[in-house]
């Protein structure tokens, strides 16, 4: 197989705060053509969680958006801090989040969001939770209510254009499939 890699020559910061960084790369493709300015959206990674209570309802969070001016239904989840595993970011962004305590976290899978021009990783979870063991507890720019959910309904939701985050939809499908539901 041919080595399509390209490599980077230079880089340069445009921007950069705390939730965005782009990057301004020169490029060099393997046939010599040299692509400039390619920019690259530095972004955190992230965790997902798709959290099933005993009674086979999905833990799940509606908030306002507002890069798309909805507010959406999502699965709990946020940002892995530094020197934080990915597990371990799920299991507090789920208690944050929601309340709940999760037990039986399973990965399944992670992902890249946009790999054509952001660098970072999305993981995705399954877990159980029996109770609400806490109040909710958000980042100073969160506001958040916990739904619960039947399977059946999300499903609904999701072909009806009313849960419209992709890559959460990915791993609503691949917990169905895991759990046995489709």
């Amino acid at each position: 197989m041919r080595n399509l890699a390209w490599k980077t020559i230079q880089s340069n910061y445009v921007f950069k705060d705390r939730w965005f960084i782009a990057r301004a790369d020169s490029c060099i493709m393997p046939n010599g053509k040299i692509v400039e300015p390619y920019y690259v959206l530095e972004f955190p990674d992230w965790c997902n969680v798709v959290v099933i209570t005993d009674d086979d309802k999905l833990v799940m969070v509606r908030q306002y958006r507002h890069a798309v001016g909805k507010t959406t239904i999502e699965l709990p989840g946020g940002v892995i801090d530094k020197n934080e595993t990915p597990e371990q970011a799920a299991i507090r962004e789920v208690l944050e989040e929601t309340g709940y305590q999760i037990s039986n976290l399973q990965s399944l899978y992670y992902t890249s969001p946009n790999p054509a021009i952001n660098n970072n990783k999305a993981y995705l979870f399954l877990a159980k939770a029996t109770i609400k063991v806490a109040a909710q507890n958000f980042d100073p720019y969160e506001d958040i209510d916990v739904v619960l959910i039947s399977k059946d309904k999300v499903l609904n939701m999701i072909r009806n254009n009313e849960i419209i985050h992709g890559v959460q939809i990915g791993a609503i499908y691949a917990a169905f499939h895991t759990l046995g539901w489709l």
